[in-house]
């Protein structure tokens, strides 16, 4: 396996970082992750653009598109398409102090592949005690800084669950540790609004086009009244769920089968779209 690392592509033992590089000491960095079809990035544009807004609200530079897309290019051409199922873009602050200020060094860019294994067919979701903070100086950027996302799918696995939910501060529905959640609402397709602290998906974001759902801001106890509930990321497309907390039913309902559908329809028609 080969990967970028600022500016060259290295094999997989030469693909490392300083122990000093703000990322590794302080979670300082920004990252994306893509499905990769047939040796294509999916949505590479709108991913990009999602980087660069992520960086810009932690305050760190952000590579030129070019060179980004370049860094992808190589290391799809350098390695096999067997071996990348799963992109990932990762751009730190770079090396600095052994604290939270940041040092002069310039940031630090990776471009890594790697498998994708199979999604369930259906997953169960649990609903976790730690709430997002959706005034969070980071609230809606997507950093490296996951450690409640692990602690809390750690909790999620422990239960017999595949993904947790976190609500917001103030008792609202917000996001999964690694997708978004829609929920079917009497005759509504909704998903939890922006103004939870949740992650603008790119996969909620198509869904949010293509099929025509609302944002907003949806109680708890909306688990309780949805008839049918769906999870989006952007390397298991649309999943559908089959029971959250105490709740189970059968899955996929009707209105998550016509969006799975559109939804893959879609995607193989534009693979940047």
């Amino acid at each position: 396996m080969k990967a970028w690392v600022d500016g060259r592509l290295v094999d997989s033992a030469e693909a490392v970082v300083s122990a000093f590089d703000h990322g590794l000491t302080v979670g300082d960095g920004v990252f994306e992750t893509l499905k990769v079809v047939d040796g294509v990035p999916f949505a590479l544009t709108r991913h990009l653009r999602r980087l660069a807004a992520s960086a810009q609200r932690l305050g760190l530079p952000t590579p030129a598109d070019d060179v980004v897309r370049r860094a992808v290019v190589e290391v799809l051409a350098a390695n096999e398409p067997a071996q990348a199922g799963r992109l990932r873009i990762t751009l730190t602050g770079g090396i600095a102090p052994l604290g939270s200020d940041r040092g002069d060094a310039a940031p630090t860019l990776v471009v890594a592949v790697g498998s994708l294994g199979e999604w369930l067919t259906s997953a169960a979701l649990v609903t976790v005690p730690w709430p997002r903070n959706e005034r969070s100086a980071v609230a809606g950027a997507k950093t490296t800084s996951y450690a409640e996302n692990v602690v809390a799918l750690a909790r999620a696995h422990r239960t017999g669950a595949d993904e947790a939910l976190f609500l917001d501060t103030r008792g609202h529905l917000c996001e999964g540790t690694g997708s978004n959640v829609f929920l079917v609402v009497g005759d509504r397709l909704v998903t939890p609004a922006l103004s939870t602290g949740c992650l603008a998906g790119i996969t909620r974001a198509l869904v949010l086009e293509w099929a025509g759902a609302d944002e907003v801001e949806l109680p708890a106890a909306a688990l309780a009244e949805a008839s049918e509930v769906f999870i989006t990321s952007s390397t298991r497309d649309v999943q559908p769920v089959h029971a959250v907390d105490d709740r189970a039913w059968s899955a996929p309902g009707p209105v998550t089968r016509e969006v799975m559908a559109v939804f893959a329809s879609r995607s193989a028609a534009d693979p940047d779209p």
